[in-house]
């Protein structure tokens, strides 16, 4: 995957190499809560945080659609590696200095299978939950 200059463009300023970049959804109220907590961490800012939902699709770079990004999780390596699911969350959580410990128990062993196994149960009830989350939302704002 080739990343695009125009994503800098869209998104802001970002590190001259960043450690990584994190594609998240900026459309999903749970993603976007989650996105500003690892954001404030310490080490976020060796990353490039990308919101699928608003840059153009070129700005995702080469080999990843916006479909894919908004279906899984994804983040690229600085050596030009995409990896998604847990697998992703257990990198970014690597360069974060208060998860890294997680990162690298999300790495071990037979744990990226069993997390991936429960990823996918969680990316199918994830529209449920979103929906959940807009209404509680919106009897807020009355």
């Amino acid at each position: 995957m080739q990343r695009n200059a125009f994503a800098t463009a869209i998104v802001g300023p970002s590190p001259s190499d960043p450690a990584l970049t994190v594609y998240y959804d900026g459309g999903c109220p749970v993603c976007s809560r989650e996105n500003v907590m690892y954001r404030g961490q310490a080490g976020a800012e060796r990353g490039f945080w990308l919101d699928v939902s608003s840059c153009p699709e070129s700005a995702l770079g080469t080999g990843l659609s916006r479909d894919s990004a908004f279906a899984q999780f994804h983040v690229w390596r600085a050596d030009g590696v995409v990896v998604d699911g847990v697998r992703g969350f257990a990198v970014s959580w690597r360069v974060l200095h208060r998860f890294a410990w997680a990162g690298r128990i999300a790495s071990t062993g037979p744990l990226p299978l069993l997390l991936d196994a429960a990823d996918r149960v969680f990316l199918r009830i994830r529209p449920f939950w979103q929906s959940a989350i807009k209404v509680t939302s919106s009897k807020g704002q009355r």
